[in-house]
């Protein structure tokens, strides 16, 4: 069996880049890097990324049932919603939110004519819609702070579903994936 002897027993000093990167003491920096670690991710995840739950049909097949995203809730710091955004709005605090698609911006008129979504009369193209409609719903014109929102499912009666317009003030963020 080789014998080798150990830094200390040698007498030599960590180098400058050990000692920049990693300190005197290694594991006080391990434990100083996973309590920065720790704390980033908590308030990553409490102030920019706020987890949702899908629940329900309404957004399905884009977005399915019972499945888990994150809102970022900065993106609308530097811009504001666009035309086909998937949104968290909020209800009532932030335990509640529904995920739905952006289709009328504000000062738009927005309708619906045999289950095609219309913007100031022409037809908005949705590549996202999968299922069809016939839905029927009057013109609306929104107001200079409100986004028409819908969920991507048209294949349910427009009684069932959640939609209509939104002030800019309920919109938490854009969803991710």
């Amino acid at each position: 069996m080789i014998y080798m002897p150990t830094d200390a027993e040698r007498g030599s000093t960590p180098t400058w880049a050990q000692r920049v990167l990693i300190g005197r003491n290694p594991k006080r920096t391990v434990v100083r890097i996973v309590v920065l670690v720790v704390t980033c991710l908590i308030v990553f995840n409490r102030f920019v990324l706020v987890p949702i739950l899908v629940e329900g049909l309404s957004m399905m097949p884009t977005y399915e049932d019972r499945r888990v995203n994150f809102v970022n809730r900065l993106v609308y710091r530097f811009h504001d919603p666009r035309r086909g955004d998937v949104v968290a709005i909020r209800t009532s605090g932030m335990s509640i939110m529904y995920m739905k698609r952006v289709i009328g911006l504000p000062g738009e008129t927005v309708a619906f004519h045999e289950g095609q979504a219309q913007i100031d009369g022409k037809i908005l193209d949705e590549p996202y819609i999968k299922y069809g409609c016939d839905w029927e719903l009057p013109a609306r014109r929104l107001g200079p702070d409100e986004y028409f929102l819908v969920g991507d499912n048209r294949s349910m009666p427009a009684s069932d579903h959640t939609m209509g317009a939104a002030p800019r003030a309920r919109i938490v963020g854009k969803v991710l994936l």
